[in-house]
């Protein structure tokens, strides 16, 4: 129907119609509530109990397995959200699925409160990553950044809006089996890769489709468990805690992340996950974190385990108390926060006060406003395995290779040599993408041997496994050997399973595997070169394998493009520029063992390693195989004497350190020149050396740079005696060089405020 004004009348009308509808309009976006925060006050006033406690339950949709599993099939949890019993959901794949279930809680339930679906993209969702280890030794943040830009990029195509990454746990015993998921020994650098995480993953917009809200893992200090073992217990100082372990935390926090895991730890006694000092007074009293914090899978329940409640009742209210805003798997929450709440054991405030974190978050994802946002089918399939993220995959591989031995520069490998590849990994899709693979798919990586292939064109590469990884059955040894013979030379590719390192899989032994070494010296005996490439998820002892070997080179688990990258960098298409984020020890007798020690009032001294009442092995010198820093190149790099530009600092001023980085050999390189310092005198004992500035640098064969380091406050303070932080005057030692060993040094005064 069309209406038509003629006279000036009519048009006035209309002018005040319009200018009604416009004044409405603009009245009650006025009086709608715009902040995240207003909008969940808001939307909280109208809920019941029931409704807020199904907001602080999440459950697993069984599309993924990460924890012990219990009886519930897809259909019943359909029907608990459709009952507004379950507000979140994690493991659930693929836009289709995640639909389901979106439509059900936005269409079906009384205030349309829609769903947040969580997984565990850890090093990548379809594009695998190298392990978090693994990528941290590429002394990359930035790179990092890219590479969890990606998968967040995959991941939210496939409906996904959380990850339960990064976790940022310092670990310093490699016998634990989840240092492959963190960054390795030390706070600095841990700190730098955990903001990148979390920049990565959420980007500048959280609303954004392409982005996935961060969940800052484990809250606290599960890297220290006792014995290296899984879920075992916690016990540290304060001083330590603060020192070592938190600082990654509070980096991640600082860079924006909005949910946080405890740990299933207990530390100090309490369990993290009703530990009120971690949830309260260092989360939210002294950092200020804004967003929710969840349990990992299961942990209410376990508090029964932990002895510190007498059901799973009591365990609920504890938790509550403490600060824990959502419970991850347990129904605890759901089964018994009512009876608490009407037995007034519990408060609605501090139900509400729970429900609100949540609510924010979602808010702030953009999921009222559009709750399927991520929920496109075509881009669901586009995303995965984009040539660009392929190539940030191959890159970051090829930086987290880390040379440790080439002797007599038997790398790289010179195209049109016979090559014998031998080793269970050589040919192996599956292991080459580690633990916690997300949707990565096994048939998507060329393995190592298939790269050597590719980089050998026209000359005789041959495979063969020589042994299996994990046993004690030699019948291949005589297989591999002839197949060295006939070669020119041999390239071994051993190490770990990826199911020998992630969660609940812990080692007493840090040594290869099964017969991995016997065989090792069968082929060292034909005479030829050998090359050994390892794969593993955490710092091994390899002092056998390192003298046998004429060149070793450590790839961990690389992920999908790391089968290529590896031979790549094998042979010389790439320079290796990856540093150790952990030391490797010599032997598992001398764990935890980490560059960052304490000199102890009896130090041994190098000179003289056999001098007694010092502290020492009788069977094994104090220093490690490699050091925390190590990494060589196919160039070599050459440092200049410390430069500073003033001998003495007043409070409040900077001091410049300088090197000059000269690279000496035929290949153009990357280094990571690596600044630590160390207080000399403190009211506490300090470190021998501490990490606090790096820079990744290129240069071409023959060209040389400047590199300072700007040295202040923030470098010089720590926890004092009085446990406030602040620097003390007094004498300091600079070291700049290529790892925390090989080091060049100066000393600077500290003056009196």
């Amino acid at each position: 129907m069309k209406i038509f004004f003629t006279n000036l009348a009519g048009r006035q009308l209309v002018l005040l119609l319009l200018a009604t509808v416009l004044l409405y309009t603009i009245s009650a976006r006025s009086a709608e509530p715009e902040t995240a925060g207003a909008r969940a006050d808001a939307l909280l006033a109208r809920m019941t109990v029931a409704e807020k406690i199904g907001q602080l339950t999440l459950f697993t949709g069984y599309s993924g397995i990460t924890g012990p599993v219990k009886e519930q099939s897809q259909r019943s949890l359909l029907e608990q959200v459709r009952k507004g019993d379950c507000g979140n959901v994690f493991n659930l794949i693929s836009v289709a699925e995640i639909k389901k279930f979106q439509k059900v809680a936005v269409e079906e339930t009384r205030l349309h409160i829609p769903l947040l679906f969580g997984y565990d993209v850890i090093h990548g969702y379809k594009t695998i990553f190298p392990i978090c280890l693994g990528a941290a030794a590429s002394w990359n943040p930035a790179l990092i950044e890219s590479s969890d830009r990606v998968a967040a990029t995959e991941a939210a195509a496939a409906g996904l809006d959380w990850t339960f990454a990064p976790m940022v746990d310092i670990a310093r015993d490699p016998r634990w089996g989840r240092i492959c998921e963190g960054a390795g020994e030390d706070p600095f650098l841990g700190s730098a890769v955990a903001a990148a995480r979390v920049r990565g993953f959420q980007g500048t917009n959280l609303a954004a489709p392409d982005t996935l809200l961060a969940c800052v893992k484990h809250f606290a200090a599960y890297g220290a468990v006792q014995a290296g073992r899984d879920y075992n217990t916690v016990d540290l100082s304060e001083r330590t805690l603060r020192e070592i372990y938190l600082p990654p935390y509070r980096a991640a926090i600082d860079a924006g992340a909005l949910s946080v895991m405890a740990s299933f730890n207990e530390l100090n006694g309490t369990p993290a996950t009703v530990n009120r000092f971690l949830l309260q007074q260092v989360l939210r009293d002294e950092w200020g974190f804004q967003g929710f914090a969840v349990t990992d899978y299961t942990a209410i329940n376990e508090l029964v385990m932990h002895g510190t409640a007498a059901d799973e009742g009591d365990a609920a209210r504890q938790a509550l108390a403490a600060g824990v805003d959502m419970d991850m798997q347990s129904a605890a929450y759901l089964n018994h926060l009512p009876e608490r709440l009407a037995a007034g054991q519990i408060t609605e405030a501090q139900i509400n006060t729970a429900v609100k974190r949540i609510l924010e978050i979602k808010f702030k994802l953009g999921l009222f406003d559009n709750p399927f946002r991520h929920l496109n089918e075509q881009r669901e399939q586009q995303a995965f395995y984009a040539k660009e993220n392929l190539a940030t995959a191959y890159r970051l591989a090829c930086e987290s290779f880390v040379l440790l031995k080439n002797t007599n520069q038997t790398l790289p490998l010179k195209a049109g040599k016979k090559i014998a590849v031998i080793g269970p990994l050589a040919d192996s899709r599956r292991d080459l993408l580690g633990s916690w693979i997300a949707k990565g798919k096994a048939n998507s990586c060329k393995t190592v041997f298939e790269g050597i292939q590719r980089n050998n064109p026209g000359a005789k590469v041959t495979f063969t496994a020589g042994c299996d990884l994990d046993s004690t059955n030699r019948a291949g040894f005589a297989k591999a050997v002839a197949a060295a013979k006939r070669a020119d030379l041999a390239v071994l590719v051993l190490g770990e399973s990826c199911e020998m390192s992630g969660e609940a899989k812990c080692r007493t032994s840090l040594g290869l595997p099964g017969v991995q070494t016997e065989l090792l010296l069968e082929i060292k005996q034909t005479g030829k070169p050998v090359v050994v490439v390892l794969m593993n998820g955490r710092p091994l002892a390899l002092e056998e394998e390192s003298q046998l070997a004429d060149a070793l080179l450590e790839i961990w688990f690389p992920g999908t493009e790391g089968g290529a990258a590896a031979a790549d960098v094998l042979f010389g298409r790439h320079n290796p520029s990856g540093k150790l984020p952990a030391t490797f020890p010599r032997t598992v007798g001398q764990v935890p063992i980490f560059y960052a020690a304490k000199n102890t009032g009896r130090p041994l001294d190098p000179a003289n390693p056999k001098e007694k009442y010092k502290s020492s092995y009788l069977d094994c010198p104090n220093d490690p195989l490699y050091p925390f820093g190590f990494g060589l190149s196919y160039t070599t790099f050459t440092y200049s004497e410390v430069r500073l530009d003033r001998a003495t600092l007043n409070p409040g001023e900077k001091i410049q350190a300088t090197v000059t980085v000269t690279n000496t050999g035929n290949y153009a390189g990357a280094e990571v020149v690596q600044l630590y310092l160390r207080d000399l005198v403190g009211s506490v004992t300090r470190p021998v050396r501490e990490l606090k500035g790096f820079q990744k640098i290129e240069l071409r064969a023959g060209e040389s740079r400047e590199i300072s380091f700007t040295i202040g406050e923030n470098e010089l303070k720590f926890l004092r005696a009085d446990m406030t932080v602040g620097t003390e005057p007094g004498e300091f030692q600079v070291f700049i060089g290529p790892n925390s060993r090989d080091t060049h040094a100066a000393k600077f005064d500290l003056l009196e405020p």
